[in-house]
This record gives C-alpha cells, sequence and structure tokens, in this order.
C-alpha cells in the first residue's frame, strides 16, 4: 500500500469566515472540502440548471470574496486562502 501524502492530510487552521461553514479548525484540507459540499447540498445553494456552479448565501459570500456565483473550480481557489 502506498503511504498517504502527508502534506494532503495535514491539519490546516481555518479562517474564522470558513468555521462558519465547515467548522472549527485546525482540520485536513479534504475534511474541509467535504463538509463545504455537505454544507453547499444541505443548504440546496447548487445551481439546478448548472451543476457546476454554487449559488452563494451570506456565510459563503464571506468565504467567496463576495461573489454570489462561484464554479466548483474556481471555489477550492477561495478556500485557500482561509486555510494556513
Amino acid at each position: 500500500m502506498p503511504k498517504a501524502n502527508s502534506a494532503f492530510m495535514k491539519p490546516l487552521n481555518v479562517s474564522a469566515e470558513l468555521a462558519a461553514v465547515v467548522g472549527a479548525g485546525p482540520m485536513p484540507r479534504s475534511e474541509v472540502v467535504k463538509k463545504l459540499w455537505e454544507y453547499i447540498k444541505g443548504h440546496n445553494l447548487q445551481d439546478q440548471a448548472n451543476k457546476r456552479n454554487i449559488n452563494a448565501d451570506e456565510a459563503l459570500k464571506k468565504v467567496f470574496g463576495g461573489k454570489a456565483v462561484v464554479n466548483m473550480f474556481e471555489m477550492t481557489k477561495l478556500v485557500s486562502k482561509h486555510l494556513s
């Protein structure tokens, strides 16, 4: 079995804005993304016409730099700014 990439599983500090959505950190990036998708699906924020887009509510707008609509690929880049 290959060893898991320890850098990928390293717990990271979560900003206050992101913690409001995914919970308090520190947590690995994979866990942050998992909890972010749970939030998006739980609040029905995925665009029905184009599933790649996320319609941000007020909490997610803070994470997404004020953007109302973000595609799932851009989301990863924006979330990275809230991890240290």
